[in-house]
């Protein structure tokens, strides 16, 4: 299969590499300013014990002119619209389109635009950042992939995706119900995003405060409920699961939402917060904490929107 991964970012240049280290057919779509990176550097995968280094076959939007079998999108949700935008010449009859983004808004862009029969449901869990020198540089070693088609039926073309993800050492599981896992990853993320950006610090951190082991399962409700209120219950072990994540003593856990706003960053506020508690009100949901989370991250969002402005101006 010619594959086609857009963002070698922290996460599709992680799972991009471990595929071309197997010998597929990758190619990276990159924009220029990653391209020289990459071309200088090599695409480098770095810490827990791993010094992994690969010359990785780059294309830019101007150089695509034919279709690929497998298109693996990669990209944050602010990019979302310029990379269907590049990406288009390389969307063929027969191209399967596995878009690896948080939320759910992306998987109705891309419905709209290609049609829903190219596109499969997905989700990436991982801990990777990208560090000063534009490496990447793994957090912890989980390292998952899920991926199904959206109606959840059985389908040849995720059985051949599942094999050639696997046969490259991906840990990748096929999902009957991907559109659940995608909003149970929605539950999670938005769950460890709102406690550690509102609270300004690591699961630890809360949990050591008083009163503040109450705080993530009392997230957690509110955003389990809108799950379920939307046909997608968490299931009581996912539910067991995060609750442990954030109410763990001493945890040094905090997500790469939490890391942009330490860092001064922009975030996906919009597609990961403002989308959920939209969809919340739809659905008759209340959703106070998730409210004071997304109003916070969008004050941090003008925040970091000012400076880069008055950083072009200077």
């Amino acid at each position: 299969m010619r594959i086609l991964v857009v963002g070698a970012g922290a996460t599709g240049g992680y799972f991009g590499a471990r595929l071309a280290e197997a010998g597929q057919d990758v190619t990276f779509l990159v924009r220029p300013q990653r391209a020289a990176i990459l071309r200088e550097r090599g695409l480098r995968i770095t810490c827990l014990g791993e010094e992994t280094v690969i010359t990785p076959r780059l294309a830019t939007a101007a150089e695509l002119s034919a279709p690929y079998d497998l298109v693996l999108l990669s990209v944050k949700a602010t990019a979302l619209g310029q990379a269907i935008d590049d990406v288009a010449p390389a969307i063929g009859p027969q191209t399967a389109i596995v878009p690896f983004l948080n939320g759910m808004a992306h998987l109705e862009t891309l419905n709209a635009r290609f049609g829903a029969q190219p596109v499969l449901g997905g989700v990436a869990k991982l801990v990777t950042t990208l560090n000063a020198d534009g490496d990447i540089v793994r957090l912890a070693p989980l390292a998952t992939l899920t991926i199904g088609e959206q109606d959840g039926r059985p389908s040849a073309r995720v059985d051949k995706i599942h094999s050639l993800l696997d046969d490259a050492g991906i840990d990748v599981s096929a999902s009957a119900d991907i559109v659940g896992a995608m909003w149970h990853k929605w539950v999670f993320i938005t769950t460890v995003g709102a406690l550690t950006c509102l609270m300004r610090g690591t699961v630890g951190d809360v949990v050591a405060t008083p009163g503040g082991s109450g705080l993530g399962p009392a997230i957690l409700a509110e955003a389990a409920a809108v799950s379920a209120a939307a046909g997608s219950p968490v299931p009581d072990d996912q539910l067991a699961a995060i609750t442990a994540t954030v109410t763990q003593a001493g945890s040094p856990f905090a997500p790469s939402m939490y890391r942009d706003v330490a860092h001064e960053r922009p975030t996906e506020v919009e597609h990961v917060f403002a989308d959920l508690v939209t969809r919340a009100r739809t659905l008759s949901v209340g959703t106070p904490l998730l409210d004071l989370a997304t109003l916070h991250l969008r004050v941090h969002q003008h925040r970091t929107a000012d400076r880069a402005l008055e950083h072009l101006g200077g």
